[in-house]
């Protein structure tokens, strides 16, 4: 594996990972997105991180998957290679997974900004997925994250016409947090990184579990999921540190405990 595929930056309890296949526009292909799935496994593992940020470049977020895989691939390859389990890692990571996408993000690309907890775009990101243009829709995740993320009217629009959407789209669609310049991408989505990490990280993952679940449960589920989440804090060190804080009227210093 070209150990290079992903640039990897550590600060604080922030963690910043960049998509390096520059000459392929970041395409996604088997390699990338399982070296991208350990490493976050890893991180989700290290008690140290408490946030983490994915991007590409300023061209790039992903220009969508690796074209030349996929026509090779045979349909029994992918089911015996489970070739979408390595998405499914991704999904399930229990840290705040944050994009900051400059340039395109097509196709895989799309699927796994979506498969973040949040986006935040430049004001020059493209977002699509144009599968239908070759014949084949969304595998990874396009047709069910994009409804739920836009409404079935604008979703069923843009996969069966496989147009591009700018950023402002995507913020007034409510699929991405908010639109900055081209330079300011990476830093505010460190910033919004590093103002999670400064939050209780139980708390932190058991609400991002809870608001997980919302899209998932009926309403009766989600809330006796939210519920049960909400007694389980109060056994933590940092429920008792925020509450004491609070009352002493001075800043919390939470352990992760």
């Amino acid at each position: 594996m070209n150990q290079n595929m992903l640039i990897i930056e550590k600060k604080d309890h922030v963690v910043k990972i960049s998509l390096n296949r520059p000459k392929k526009m970041n395409a996604l292909n088997t390699e990338i997105i399982r070296k991208l799935a350990d490493t976050l496994e890893e991180l989700d593992r290290d008690s140290h991180v408490r946030a983490i940020v994915l991007t590409g470049n300023e061209k790039a977020f992903a220009a969508g998957a690796d074209i030349n895989e996929l026509a090779a691939t045979k349909p029994v390859e992918f089911v015996l290679k489970q070739f979408f389990r390595d998405w499914e890692r991704i999904r399930t990571i229990s840290k705040p997974l944050i994009a900051a996408v400059n340039g395109y993000a097509l196709g895989g690309g799309n699927e796994l900004a979506m498969c973040c907890d949040m986006i935040i775009a430049s004001e020059t990101a493209k977002f699509g997925q144009p599968e239908i243009l070759l014949g084949v829709i969304p595998g990874a995740g396009g047709t069910q994250r994009l409804t739920k993320a836009i409404g079935r009217a604008k979703a069923m629009e843009m996969v069966l016409t496989g147009k591009t959407f700018s950023a402002a789209e995507a913020l007034a669609w409510g699929l991405i947090n908010r639109v900055t310049a081209p330079d300011e991408v990476e830093n505010e989505a460190l910033k919004l990184a590093h103002e999670i990490a400064a939050k209780p990280p139980v708390a932190v993952r058991l609400a991002k579990q809870a608001i997980n679940k919302a899209q998932e449960l009926p309403l009766d589920h989600g809330l006796n999921f939210e519920q049960n989440a909400f007694y389980l804090l109060f056994s933590s060190e940092d429920q008792q540190e925020g509450m004491q804080a609070f009352l002493e009227k001075r800043t919390p210093r939470f352990r992760g405990k």
